[in-house]
């Protein structure tokens, strides 16, 4: 345990404990949050369908305080504009909908469609919508009164490492599902990119803990991977919680392995050296059961009529080398081969 969770650290894995050990081997699914996990987590607005500064007043009057990646952009972009926001009054969210407030004495309303489900959202909006969804970007609808008035688009790419650590983790023959409260056209696309095996999209944020139960109850051991406040029940539910070191403070609470480099590499590294050091733990444990049902016997003299006998100094010499075997087998941990590092050494 401690040479290995020492290499891991090095490696920029922390393992909480060694129950987590334990529970790593018998994995068969990783489960990934898209927005920060699978996605560099600083999207960008893309377009704007409608009268833009209209738009944007009203989508950063109600998202300036914000810290959701998504408002964080709108935000940002009416700062590239030079759009000053309105003060609001009334303001609420509504929870894996978004928000809403008074605005010069209308309600506005800034979030997904759902959010505009009593609405009649016109024909060309839809249409819009649809198309910017197909080039996987992420579709902020603004209304004034339930009336659509424009739309926002924003983009968020996978990061780097996405597409090769999923293909590791497919390698060692690891079921790979996305959950994401996105749009399905979205999260289809960005799985897409990264060779994901199954998504589930539209997920409100206090369901994403449910959805891993019910992967649990179909019989698979879960591992799940998030960095965010709305991820800490899913990080907590799953068998093996993987929290991004980048994340919030309760994700990283939250989960049994952190992974301090925002890499998805090191989910693999995770996985790897967790395995690796719970099976040295029994092939230590092995030898040890072999090596003492041998030598005590032989030391207590049971054999001794057949000349097969250990003097007390053979004896302590005996037990000595039993010592030194199980920490060199130990140390061995440390020339174990890990994916996406630099020792090759078997």
């Amino acid at each position: 345990l401690m040479v290995g969770t020492a290499k891991s650290a090095k490696m920029g894995v922390l393992i909480k404990n060694g129950e987590v050990l334990e529970k790593v081997t018998d994995i068969d699914t990783v489960v990934f949050d898209k927005t920060g996990t699978i996605t560099i987590g600083k999207p960008k607005v893309t377009d704007i369908v409608g009268d833009s500064k209209r738009v944007l007043t009203v989508a950063t009057s109600l998202e300036e305080s914000s810290e959701h990646p998504l408002a964080t952009a709108i935000v940002k972009k009416a700062k590239e504009e030079k759009i000053a926001p309105v003060k609001v009054d009334n303001f609420a969210a509504i929870e894996g909908k978004g928000v809403k407030a008074n605005f010069n004495d209308h309600t506005a309303l800034v979030g997904s469609n759902k959010l505009f489900a009593n609405s009649n959202i016109s024909r060309e909006i839809q249409d819009e919508a649809e198309q910017l969804q197909n080039e996987a970007k992420t579709v902020i609808y603004v209304g004034l009164d339930q009336q659509v008035i424009g739309l926002i688009a924003i983009q968020d790419v996978p990061k780097p490492s996405a597409k090769a650590a999923i293909a590791e983790l497919k390698k060692r023959g690891l079921k790979t599902v996305m959950l994401t409260g996105d749009n399905k056209n979205v999260a289809q696309a960005i799985g897409k990119q990264v060779g994901i095996d199954q998504i589930i999209a539209g997920v409100l944020p206090t369901d994403k803990a449910d959805n891993i139960k019910k992967l649990q109850k179909a019989g698979n051991k879960v591992a799940f991977v998030g960095d965010g406040i709305n991820d800490a029940p899913a990080l907590s539910t799953a068998d093996v919680g993987i929290a991004m070191g980048a994340g919030t403070d309760i994700a990283i609470e939250s989960g049994g392995i952190v992974l301090v480099q925002n890499d998805l590499m090191g989910v693999v590294k995770a996985l790897d050296i967790s395995k690796k050091t719970f099976n040295r733990i029994k092939l230590n444990l092995f030898w040890t059961l072999i090596y003492n049902l041998i030598g005590i016997p032989i030391a207590a003299g049971l054999f001794a009529g057949i000349g097969l006998q250990l003097s007390p100094e053979l004896a302590g010499l005996a037990m000595a080398f039993s010592s030194v075997s199980v920490l060199t087998s130990s140390l061995l941990l440390n020339k174990a081969k890990i994916a996406g590092t630099s020792t090759q050494t078997a």
